[in-house]
């Protein structure tokens, strides 16, 4: 059963129709009360076995902050910006604002050994605790290519005890509870940044430099067409951006990933394209305005191209 977008879902801006975004508020609203503790409209965390809300997740969607899941038993998979994972037991998954989310499968058998907790919580209460996400992260690159980990022995451990003392202070009604939870959810992402660091650097232990080169160019092209596949198809537009050549940056991307640069463009315009068709409520002009397209018969040959069907027959499956 899938949840009225309209009672779930959030314009970014006027500029921005092009995705709808999950704000924590109605992240917090998709699980059952119990088994939600927040702090304000800053920051929840969700002790959760398997829900139905889940499906909801189930379409493509951005949070517009950061999620931590903690996967304590079961498994599921899931995509972040077309890139698929599995999360499974004793891993930790973080998820950047701003990424396409979508939990792909919840496997019949997984269901009732499903367990994990997730913390929540915004861009503004993430900047207010001063986290340097994109230090902590590689600028971004290591949470691209690995926002899932299996955690050690010790890392589950220490992992488990952070986060079960949040829960704790969360649900007291000790004085200065908010300073107290700040400085634990920041001490949690150094923790998951240093593991992260570590993970990574035993990865690349016998990787040479020009194909960690190659990878770097890779995260910093899909970091930028994530934020500028609406107005931008060209490759050129990315190739200057990254101050390369169009051939040079097309001929890297092509071998660090096995797609091209337009493909992964075009990927992303796709995605986002199913998604105002499916939720916006927009009309296919005005999809046609929000995506940069030059008219709506570009539009129709593109997506029919792309998907075998029109804008108006995939709206109306």
């Amino acid at each position: 059963m899938f949840y009225n977008k309209d009672d779930r879902m959030a314009r970014t801006s006027s500029q921005d129709r092009t995705m709808y975004t999950l704000d924590l508020i109605r992240f917090q609203q998709l699980f059952p009360i119990s088994n939600c503790i927040s702090m304000g409209d800053d920051l929840c965390v969700v002790d959760l076995k398997y829900d139905p809300n889940l499906k909801f997740l189930g379409q493509p969607c951005k949070f517009d902050g950061f999620i931590a899941f903690f996967c304590i038993s079961g498994e599921f998979r899931i995509s972040i910006n077309m890139t698929e994972f599995n999360v499974v037991e004793n891993s930790l998954f973080i998820n950047l604002p701003g990424n396409i989310l979508r939990v792909l499968e919840i496997d019949d058998s997984q269901k009732e050994n499903l367990h994990f907790v997730v913390m929540a919580m915004t861009r503004s209460y993430m900047q207010s605790i001063r986290v340097d996400i994109n230090r902590l992260a590689g600028k971004g690159a290591m949470l691209f290519d690995n926002p899932c980990f299996i955690l050690g022995e010790e890392e589950r451990a220490v992992a488990k005890d952070y986060v079960m003392l949040a829960i704790k202070v969360l649900r007291s009604n000790l004085m200065h509870k908010r300073e107290c939870i700040s400085s634990l959810i920041s001490s949690i992402f150094y923790l998951a940044g240093g593991m992260m660091e570590q993970k990574v650097a035993d990865a690349f232990v016998h990787t040479d430099m020009k194909t960690g080169h190659g990878k770097d160019i890779f995260n910093r092209f899909l970091s930028l067409v994530v934020e500028y596949h609406t107005v931008e198809r060209n490759v050129s537009f990315y190739a200057d951006r990254l101050c390369l050549t169009p051939k040079y940056l097309s001929k890297l991307i092509k071998s660090v990933s096995g797609y091209s640069a337009p493909e992964w463009i075009d990927a992303y315009v796709i995605l986002e394209a199913k998604s105002m068709l499916m939720y916006s409520g927009c009309t296919v002009k005005q999809i046609v305005s929000d995506l940069n397209f030059p008219n709506p018969s570009a539009f129709n040959k593109f997506f029919k191209k792309k998907t075998g069907l029109t804008p108006v027959q995939y709206r109306k499956q």
